[in-house]
């Protein structure tokens, strides 16, 4: 599986990202900078954590109009598989690629703790080797992570079993208890929880790995 992860000027999560991929597909990925007008053909586009632009504006809002963006934008409707966690979910939905936003937790505070989500769709290349509510522990780290969007996107997306991930015990406010969706083709997943630090034992949990070996099966 190739790959590649986008970075913004105030990325954090990249090298994260960057060791999760390799280790389980055995490549390293292309390291992208967001200025770039290209991208090499890949199978799977990572927008990793982070602050991009220091969340000036609004979290995502900026570096949802990089120049690299509109090739992203090209590439998902061609089918290929985007990701984008924590910062990377915000930018996708400032982009227009996902629905809602990303607000201030309801708490007004930082967070940063383990999380127990529940996977709600397994039909997705991201989800294919869970099932239906298997629980997976990931970290969470974020001050706007609470998703939000009116009745009718709502509606729409729990319709079409577009939620992918829902948290056991809210910890920022989103509505439905919402931790990640995908667009209405599956190909685009936006989630705020951290997979890419729970790929071995010394990160204390393991499983965000099943994440990354279904895009391995997927792409297979």
């Amino acid at each position: 599986m190739h790959t590649a992860i986008v970075v913004f000027p105030g990325s954090n999560r990249e090298r994260d990202a960057a060791l999760a991929l390799e280790r389980v597909t055995g490549r390293k990925p292309h390291i992208v900078w967001h200025a770039e007008s290209t991208l090499p053909k890949v199978d799977l586009i990572l927008l990793p954590g982070g602050f991009s632009y220091g969340d000036y504006l609004r979290t995502g809002a900026m570096a949802a109009h990089a120049p690299l963006m509109r090739e992203i934008k090209a590439r998902a409707a061609q089918g290929v598989r985007v990701w984008g966690i924590c910062n990377g979910f915000q930018i996708l939905c400032e982009s227009g690629l996902l629905p809602g936003v990303l607000m201030r937790n309801k708490s007004l505070k930082f967070i940063c703790k383990p999380v127990t989500l529940t996977v709600e769709n397994t039909a997705t290349p991201f989800t294919t080797l869970c099932h239906t509510q298997q629980e997976l522990r990931l970290i969470i780290a974020h001050g706007d992570g609470n998703y939000f969007a009116d009745r009718a996107t709502l509606d729409r997306l729990e319709g079409n079993g577009q939620v992918a991930f829902r948290y056991r015990e809210n910890p920022n406010g989103s509505v439905n208890d919402i931790a990640g969706i995908v667009n209405e083709s599956g190909n685009v997943l936006g989630m705020m929880p951290h997979p890419e630090d729970a790929v071995e034992e010394l990160q204390g949990s393991t499983d965000g790995r099943i994440l990354f070996e279904s895009l391995l099966k997927a792409v297979a």
